[in-house]
């Protein structure tokens, strides 16, 4: 039987036979990019369409209510929405600097590891890979197939069983995409993200059309009946910030970024004032034609505007939600991956997880383990009821990653940055963070954001004997199940740079 070296062997002498065979002089940089690690394939474009692709979903589309609940008028609804437009952007600003600071793929997880040491890095892999990751996949490919299966049920709701399996059968197609090749999959992002904004287009130029002929009605005296509560407001900036959730994608990916110093913070600093403008001009597009009332009333509003403006080509509007759906879907299992294979790489993941495919160059491993999850999380009843109670464990991160940032200004001083942002966005991203975690365990105290804590700290009976003490009896057990994997999909160790 091989082992990891014959694998690698064989790879590298099967390119090189193919390479001289068509007579070509190969150049060092082209021996470079042989190399059996993921390939530098995502490009600015690519990067602004992951960005965009993933922010918007199906929020904006089915139940952009939420917001407007809070703030009870018009006026204040959008001037939310602008707001978390500006938080979101402080927050990418951030990320920015941290992703031209320290150019290593896994989102969060190396700002952590370099800051605060290994036992917080692997506590939020732990979380992130375990639950938030494959539970969003698992949301967004069952709103995208609810969409796909409801023209067959005309008058009725399509049965849970035909939307779940459709929805398994959605994660098998993304991820089997993404085992396949990274410039596939943003080929595929890029197509379902212009899809998207094309509705978003034609949404904004029909609202457009509607305000132009004299329906302003519900865009004047706009903050009459506002809310005063802090609370109600509260709950409406966290509802707001949640759809705009997604900003930090393109760190997922930094190690196959081309030329990440530039591409990204320009793709950031294109990519969500853009998802901004989108989200407020919809929303006047929405109010044009429909009045508060009847949009908290809708359950799905743009499907409701398109039968009032777009008909008789208003079936575009869900067929083109289905679109919105999968690609952010897609664009979920791609960055996933990332993070459970640099996890792999660091020791926090069982070894399998970093290994890539020689043949595609794609972490397959990690994008299986991450499909396998989701499709778990599709079996029970009521998944969302699990996101909202980890809900405030994605903000402890986004606060702890923009700490990570101030205490990387006094402790590793000699490090170069690129972008460097004032000190004060970080200290209000760490601000914001505080009050959206706090905020819900305050408002509301359950039990089950206790459990969620446990869930987190819980990771750390895995790390003292897997990753601090790695017992010797562990790698005894796990290299033949290793072994045996690797032999099955056919992938190897990511060779060092």
């Amino acid at each position: 039987m091989m082992d990891e070296t014959d694998l690698k062997n064989r790879k590298g002498t099967r390119n090189g036979s193919v390479t001289r065979s068509v007579g070509s002089i190969i150049k060092p940089n082209e021996e470079e990019v042989k190399a059996t690690m993921l390939q530098k394939d995502v490009g600015l474009l690519s990067g602004i369409c992951l960005i965009v692709g993933t922010m918007i979903g199906s929020g904006i589309f089915i139940s952009p209510k939420a917001v407007l609940e809070g703030t009870g008028a018009v006026g204040p609804c959008l001037c939310v929405w602008a707001a978390c437009g500006v938080l979101s952007t402080l927050g990418a600003l951030c990320y920015a600097e941290l992703g031209t600071m320290i150019t290593k793929s896994g989102g969060e997880y190396p700002y952590l590891m370099e800051s605060f040491g290994p036992v917080l890095a692997y506590l939020y892999s732990w979380t992130t890979i375990f639950v938030l990751k494959p539970s969003s996949f698992a949301i967004i490919a069952l709103s995208c197939a609810e969409y796909a299966s409801t023209p067959f049920y005309p008058g009725c709701t399509p049965p849970v069983m035909i939307t779940k399996c459709l929805a398994a059968a959605f994660i098998l197609l993304i991820v089997l995409v993404n085992c396949l090749s990274v410039k596939l999959a943003s080929y595929v992002q890029n197509f379902f993200t212009a899809a998207k904004l094309l509705i978003i287009i034609i949404i904004v130029v029909s609202g457009i059309v509607m305000l132009a002929q004299g329906n302003t009605q519900n865009l004047t005296d706009t903050f009459k009946g506002a809310s005063t509560s802090f609370g109600a407001i509260g709950l409406a900036f966290y509802n707001g910030l949640w759809a705009y959730d997604g900003w930090n994608q393109l760190n997922f990916i930094t190690e196959e970024l081309k030329n990440p110093y530039r591409n990204l913070p320009l793709a950031i600093m294109i990519g969500i004032p853009l998802v901004s403008v989108c989200y407020i001009l919809v929303n006047v597009a929405y109010f044009s034609v429909m009045t508060p009332t009847e949009l908290l009333q809708s359950s799905a509003v743009a499907v409701t505007y398109g039968d009032r403006v777009l008909y008789p080509v208003s079936w575009l509007v869900p067929l083109f939600v289905v679109f919105s759906t999968f690609g952010a879907a897609n664009g979920s299992c791609f960055t996933a991956g990332r993070l459970t294979y640099v996890a792999g790489r660091e020791g926090h993941m069982v070894k399998i997880l970093s290994y890539i495919s020689p043949k595609y160059f794609t972490p397959a491993p990690a994008l299986i383990f991450n499909g396998i999850l989701s499709i778990f999380y599709i079996i029970p009843a009521d998944i969302n009821t699990l996101i909202n109670y980890f809900s405030f464990a994605q903000w402890l991160f986004y606060g702890l990653t923009a700490l990570a940032l101030i205490v990387m200004r006094f402790t590793r001083k000699e490090l170069e940055r690129p972008v460097k942002v004032p000190i004060i966005i970080p200290a209000v991203v760490v601000i914001v963070s505080c009050y959206l975690v706090l905020a819900p365990i305050i408002d509301k105290p359950e039990f089950e954001y206790l459990y969620c804590t446990v869930f987190i700290v819980g990771g750390l009976i895995f790390y003292y004997p897997f990753v601090h003490r790695k017992f010797s009896w562990t790698r005894r057990v796990m290299r033949p199940i290793t072994m045996h994997l690797q032999l099955l999909m056919e992938v190897v160790p990511p060779e060092l740079e």
